[in-house]
């Protein structure tokens, strides 16, 4: 069984929370892209769990995880993260956690330049989180940067890193910025925070595929969602790699293998961190007070996320763009102090009402279009099961997954690990 959990909107859907919730099942849990620009908040037994790079089935005692070749890795991150989880009580080793030796290595230069590019920017920013995701996914595709498996051959490493550095100052001084990559202390860092991962870089292509092949469970995590893919997103506001479930196995590192089963997770209204169009989004006190009963604030970067009301086009679209067979439906109580529970059921796009989701200029354009639901009013955090939902909650649910078209079989009502029910 080959699982991806995906999410289906801008991100910050839920889908630790979720990844760690099924991951009980899996023998395997795999990121298979992305890097440090995005967390995943988790809250189990053990305590409360940021993840930036990990898996979120390090958390399980019983599961292999796996860092895939789609993602780009900051050492001195990495090194941090698994300082902190140990320090929690989390047992590392080896065996429950490998790293691909074609995983990029995000180097602190990618940091500089990133940042270096929002100021020239300045208001036509791109909202990076500012950890050298873009550099660095454009070093890549460059073919001018340096693979986890590199810190395996410290013969070679070296002369490779002079050779890119050659190129990489070039590109430094035309920000007229005194910041230049210096080859003795980028392999000091190299050495300082790769040191100490290089019992766990392996060849996990190999190893997926014979677990694939000997009918392993294996769970594929995905960061971001489907509007912030770099082809189908809402370009160029989105991140630098690929975070639909059909580049799963690819970022995985097992091409050649398809997917038997996707979840899509969604929140049962909208967030959104960083720049760009955000057409469901409401301002003001209204607002505000669903930031704050949702805790709306970047797990990675700390930032108020913008919000609006359940958005019906992007959502359709992202399920489309995902090829979801069931969706998993988030914080539905954060919504329990509202008395209308607002709905974006269209966009308006120069005067012409429309379901779709535009893309370029057409979205940019877009004004959404709001329904209102009869709030539910109660608290529904100890709830286990639809029958015990008051009937609005209910209906808010079936609502959106008619609209959806996708069967909804997770509802979540709270952050814990069992603070969850499934729907027939």
């Amino acid at each position: 069984m080959l699982t991806a959990v995906v999410g289906i909107n801008w991100g910050d859907e839920g889908k630790g929370r979720m990844v760690d919730l099924l991951s009980e099942g899996y023998d395997i849990i795999c990121r298979y892209q992305g890097g440090n620009n995005a967390g995943h908040t988790v809250i189990n037994d053990k305590g409360k769990f940021i993840l930036n790079l990990l898996p979120s089935g390090i958390l399980r005692e019983n599961t292999v995880n796996v860092m895939g070749a789609g993602m780009v890795i900051d050492l001195e991150h990495l090194a941090g993260e698994l300082a902190t989880l140990t320090s929690q009580g989390v047992e590392i080793t080896p065996a429950n956690l490998k790293i691909s030796d074609k995983a990029f290595i995000c180097m602190p230069y990618h940091k500089a330049q990133d940042i270096l590019e929002e100021e020239r920017l300045a208001d036509k920013k791109y909202g990076s989180t500012k950890r050298g995701i873009a550099p660095v996914y454009g070093d890549k595709y460059m073919k001018k940067g340096l693979r986890l498996g590199d810190l395996l051959h410290r013969e070679t490493l070296e002369e490779k890193l002079r050779d890119i550095l050659e190129w990489k100052n070039i590109t430094l001084e035309g920000y007229n910025s005194t910041s230049s990559a210096e080859l003795p202390a980028l392999m000091a860092w190299l050495e300082k925070f790769g040191g100490g991962l290089l019992p766990h870089i392996t060849d996990t292509t190999e190893f997926l595929l014979t677990a694939a092949n000997s009918a392993k469970k294996i769970m594929f995590e995905a960061q971001l969602g489907a509007l912030r893919d770099i082809d189908f997103g809402i370009y160029p506001y989105t991140t630098s790699s690929q975070t639909l479930a059909a580049y799963a196995t690819i970022g995985a590192g097992i091409p050649g293998k398809k997917l038997d089963r996707v979840v899509g997770v969604m929140k049962a209204y909208s967030s959104c961190v960083g720049e760009g169009p955000f057409t469901a989004e409401i301002f003001g006190a209204e607002a505000e007070a669903l930031r704050e009963a949702g805790g709306e604030y970047g797990a990675a970067t700390g930032r108020p996320r913008r919000v609006g009301g359940f958005d019906i086009p992007a959502s359709r679209y992202g399920i489309e763009m995902q090829g979801a067979d069931e969706l998993a439906l988030t914080k539905l109580d954060v919504l329990s102090y509202m008395d209308k529970i607002p709905v974006c059921v269209a966009y308006e796009v120069d005067g012409v009402k429309t379901r779709g989701f535009p893309c370029g200029d057409n979205l940019a354009k877009a004004k959404p279009v709001y329904e209102y639901l009869t709030g539910f009013k109660v608290d529904i955090s100890k709830c286990r099961s639809a029958a015990e939902l008051p009937p609005e909650a209910l209906n808010y649910i079936r609502y959106i997954e008619d609209a959806m078209d996708c069967p909804i079989k997770y509802v979540s009502v709270g952050a814990g690990r069992e603070d969850y029910f499934k729907l027939g």
